[in-house]
Formats: C-alpha cells, sequence, structure tokens
C-alpha cells in the first residue's frame, strides 16, 4: 500500500485518561488503597488520529483542548506522534479527563469529564470546512456534541467525502445525520443499543443497514468483523488469535486501520483484514494509544498469512 488517495482528517475528542488499580470500587465515603496508577494520552478521536499516523498515513486532527497544562502534554504528544494539529483549537477552561479505576477483577469504572470537547460546536466545524473538504475520509465518533456531528456530516455531503462514524458512546441518532454516514462501525454492544434483542449476526447487520448508512462494520472482538456494503452480502472477517492484555483502544485502531486500507487503494475486505491485524496487536498491549500498532507490525502479522484463529 505505498499510493494514496488522501489523508484522513479525524473529528473528535482529546482526553487525559486518568488510570488507577483498586482491590475494589471505594463505596461512599470510603478511602481505598490504589495499587498502581498510570496516566495515557486518550480520548476516541486522538486515539483513532495516532493510529493513523502509526499507519503512516497523512493525517489532520480537529479537536478542542483546555487552556491548562493538560492540554499542552496532548497537543504534545499529537504533534510527537504525527499528527497534524494546526487545526486542535483552545478553549478557555480544562482539557477533556477521564478518571478510570479498575478494580483487580478487570471491572471498571469510568468518570469522563468532557471539559474543552464540549467547546467543539458546530460553528467550529463549519470554519473548517475546507479542510474537510479536502479530506480522502473524515472519522468521527460521539464524544462530542451530537449537533457537531450533524454539521459535520452535512459537510462531508455537501463536498462528496465519505464519513466513518463510529457510535461510541451508543447514542441516539437520527437518520438524517445516518443517511450521510458512509461506513457505520459499532461494535456488538454498541450494535445491540440501536438493534436490541436481535441476536444473528446477520440479522443485526441487516437491521443497521436499515437505520440509514451506505456500509456497515460490525466489530466483533475476537470473533473479527462483519461487513455490509451497500446491497451487498455480508461477509465475515476472521481475527487473529491473541492473549489479550487490555482492550481499550480496539475498535479506534481497527477502525483507523480499515480507513487507512481503504484510503491506500485497497478493496474493502482488504481492509478488514488489515484492520483485524492492526486490532489485534493493540489487544496485546496496555493503556490506550501506547497500545496502537505501527505499520511494519500489521504488515509483518499479514505476511505471515494470518487467518481466523490463527496466532500472530
Amino acid at each position: 500500500m505505498s499510493q494514496h488517495k488522501g489523508r484522513i482528517v479525524v473529528v473528535g475528542s482529546i482526553n487525559l485518561d486518568l488510570v488507577s488499580k483498586v482491590p475494589h470500587f471505594p463505596r461512599p465515603g470510603e478511602t481505598v488503597r490504589g495499587t498502581t496508577f498510570d496516566s495515557f494520552s486518550g480520548g476516541k478521536g486522538a486515539n483513532q488520529a495516532v493510529a493513523v499516523a502509526r499507519l503512516q498515513h497523512p493525517v489532520e486532527m480537529i479537536g478542542m483542548l483546555g487552556n491548562d497544562r493538560i492540554g499542552e502534554e496532548l497537543l504534545d504528544n499529537l504533534k510527537r506522534e504525527g499528527v497534524g494539529i494546526s487545526h486542535v483549537g483552545i478553549a478557555p477552561g480544562s482539557s477533556g479527563t477521564a478518571t478510570v479505576l479498575v478494580e483487580d477483577s478487570g471491572e471498571n469504572s469510568i468518570v469522563i469529564v468532557p471539559g474543552a470537547n464540549a467547546a467543539l460546536t458546530p460553528d467550529v466545524i463549519r470554519s473548517k470546512a475546507s479542510v474537510i473538504a479536502s479530506a480522502g475520509l473524515v472519522m468521527t465518533q460521539l464524544e462530542t456534541p451530537l449537533d457537531t456531528i450533524e454539521t459535520l456530516a452535512e459537510i462531508c455531503e455537501e463536498a462528496s467525502v465519505p464519513l466513518m462514524l463510529d457510535p461510541a458512546p451508543a447514542m441516539n441518532i437520527s437518520s438524517h445525520i445516518l443517511r450521510k454516514v458512509s461506513w457505520f462501525t459499532p461494535n456488538e454492544t454498541e450494535a445491540a443499543f440501536y438493534a436490541p434483542d436481535v441476536d444473528a449476526v446477520e440479522e443485526l447487520i441487516t437491521r443497521l443497514s436499515t437505520l440509514g448508512p451506505t456500509n456497515v462494520i460490525l466489530k466483533r472482538g475476537s470473533a473479527g468483523s462483519a461487513i455490509r456494503l451497500s446491497g451487498q452480502t455480508t461477509v465475515m472477517i476472521g481475527a487473529p488469535r491473541v492473549e489479550a492484555v487490555d482492550t481499550t483502544a480496539a475498535g479506534d485502531s481497527f477502525n483507523a486501520a480499515f480507513a487507512v486500507g481503504l484510503m491506500n487503494l485497497a478493496s474493502p475486505i482488504e481492509s478488514g483484514r488489515f484492520a483485524s491485524a492492526a486490532a489485534a496487536i493493540c489487544v496485546t498491549r496496555g493503556g490506550a494509544q501506547p497500545s496502537l500498532a505501527f505499520r511494519d507490525e500489521v504488515e509483518h502479522a499479514l505476511a505471515k498469512g494470518i487467518l481466523a484463529g490463527e496466532s500472530l
């Protein structure tokens, strides 16, 4: 994959993840002694942008940071990873944060404070219309205001730029938005929100298709993915067998790699295999952005001829 159609523009959240491991979640009024603490650059938008950069594809980030020390650190990290930051704005107040408690059992409890992410308004998106219109593909998620996503979808439609929407966290989305989405990419939990009481993969992806998007990708974790292109039958893509350490950002890694595949002139099925390899590498490492795969790692995995259930 040497030639490419154009740069990817990612519109979305930029956060600092504060992760503490604890023996159990504290009850009201209780102080619990934690065992470890780590901080990671995160936010689904930033995760996807960094994942694209590590796969050596041109990428520009559109997002908002606070005028605090955290914002400076997050911006420096994006720049260090090779993400274009010319369109990352600064808003008064704090940057976005996610405070995560992880029990020894693996269960987690998360408090997200949007901070400056809430300042990514429709007006900001309209001011970036020329950047969006110049993209080969735009990626977005649902950690920023929904009216912002609607404005973004309208700009993409007018400019005939494909829009990939990762519906995380899952929430009600109007058909007005979904009809403008080229690639709708829920995981199984998110898919259950949009199509409750449906278990069979074929029926589930059919139900998702009726919501309006042109194409649907159902991310199925260790089971791989299912791809339904407009007017075609569903294709199942397997996943390599790996020893999972942390599934954080695996979906972001998949989306980014799929987008890179498409922009490098690969077919959707080839892009799905590329994405599965990237996501499999991601889950073998801890943290969000630290776990994201580099291009040579993915290409090495694919060169081994990985198939469903085969170890990396």
